[in-house]
């Protein structure tokens, strides 16, 4: 006997929304499991137990698109389930379908399975990549207005309309593609523990890294901000050391340099391993360094901490997160005093040794190295708004060679008139 599985609709009252549910029959017995769904009697056809979009596209449009692919993932869910019951020499009942469906489909939920994988990166103290996780993850659930989906139900489809949905909402094309990265991560991730089987749905989407607007700042002013006075303003005086130190520790990011251990430190060798992506990076120490951790020495020497930003042992992330935001809230004041039109930031330091160390014809290779980069995919990245520059320098060096003199170029006129 076949085992059947339909949608139906039960209305709740006129005018009022009714419930969607999946009817699994087996053996002359009936379950009916609710889908989560809602609609209007109108917006359902129950001969072909479809969904009925409004002649013109709205907002409910999108709602009721969402609910259908839903419906057609979950069918076939249960087609998979019951194929291979079917093959097995164990007899099976209808409530061992819907067991399986339950079980099924929360093991392959997109939030459930995506809050597991942040849980396991912050338990290997993968703290960055987790919070980048759970950002791309909340962005994907407000699209989809809260409601989560297994994961075999993303399609190329609803990731065309996500796309949409995060540029039109001011997203920038490598916002979206950091989010789409993200979210093909955790795909790949519950593909090869063969936990969905299904074609990549990510082909119609960009997930690519455009050029982006030069964030770097010139060595001026590094100079400048060495020499500003900020002796009655402790605050920004600390946010630009820490700048500072930044960039002198070869564009040290932030939370490395935030969970920096004096032990990290031995003779005149800095050696610390990178939060990221788990590299060792070694870097000679120099008077500058020493200058500025001289000068923010803890009060609490039992702190394990070279620099005091994380003050406390509870919830250090929390810490590192608001030390974050509180110190690129000060270069911003501090950018203003220097009349700068680009705010600086942490990043900034960074992105700036890169690009200061190629204009200096610093091989690629070896800025790569020194910022811990994993490829220097990832550095070409980083220097991607300096190429035109150089390009635009080069030219203009070219044409300088070609360029007249002003007596020979009247002498050139007066001979070609003649």
């Amino acid at each position: 006997m076949r085992t059947l599985v339909n949608v139906k609709f039960l209305p709740t009252g006129f005018g009022k929304e009714g419930a969607l549910y999946y009817s699994v029959d087996f053996h002359q017995e009936t379950r009916l499991l609710p889908t989560g769904f809602k609609l209007f009697a109108y917006e359902w056809d129950e001969e072909s137990e479809l969904v009925i979009y409004p002649q013109e596209w709205c907002e409910r449009t999108e709602e009721l698109m969402t609910i259908q692919e839903q419906i057609r993932w979950d069918l076939q869910r249960f087609k998979h389930i019951i194929m291979g019951m079917a093959y097995d020499i164990m007899p099976y009942t209808v409530d061992d379908v819907v067991e399986h469906y339950r079980e099924r489909t929360m093991k392959v939920s997109l939030k459930r399975f995506a809050s597991e994988t942040i849980l396991q990166m912050k338990r290997c103290s993968q703290f960055r990549t987790a919070e980048n996780y759970q950002t791309a993850l909340s962005s994907f659930l407000r699209f989809r207005k809260g409601k989560d989906l297994p994961l075999d139900a993303l399609n190329s489809d609803m990731l065309e309309r996500y796309q949409s949905y995060l540029l039109a909402n001011g997203k920038v094309k490598n916002t979206s593609s950091f989010y789409m990265r993200i979210l093909r991560a955790i795909w790949n991730r519950a593909n090869e523990m063969e936990l969905i089987w299904q074609k990549n749905p990510f082909q119609r989407v960009y997930t690519g890294v455009d050029k982006t607007v030069k964030r770097a700042v010139p060595l001026e002013v590094f100079r400048a901000l060495r020499q500003l006075n900020l002796k009655h303003r402790p605050s920004l005086a600390f946010a630009r050391d820490l700048f500072l130190f930044s960039f002198y520790t070869r564009g040290m990011s932030f939370v490395d340099i935030c969970f920096l251990r004096k032990t990290d430190l031995c003779l005149d060798t800095l050696t610390y391993r990178r939060r990221k992506t788990g590299q060792l990076l070694s870097i000679r120490w120099e008077r500058c360094m020493q200058e500025i951790v001289n000068r923010y020495k803890y009060k609490d020497h039992d702190s394990p901490y070279l620099l005091p930003i994380i003050q406390g042992t509870s919830d250090e992330w929390r810490l590192y997160r608001n030390a974050q935001h509180l110190i690129n809230t000060q270069l911003k004041a501090v950018s203003e005093m220097l009349g700068l039109t680009q705010p600086l930031t942490m990043y900034v330091a960074r992105h700036s040794w890169a690009t200061i160390a190629y204009s200096s014809q610093v091989p690629l290779s070896v800025i790569s190295e020194a910022m811990g980069h994993g490829s220097e995919n990832t550095t070409r990245i980083y220097l991607a708004s300096l190429n035109s520059s150089v390009i635009d320098n080069a030219n203009h060096m070219i044409l300088e060679q070609i360029r007249p003199t002003a007596a020979s170029s009247a002498g050139d006129i007066s001979r070609n008139r003649g």
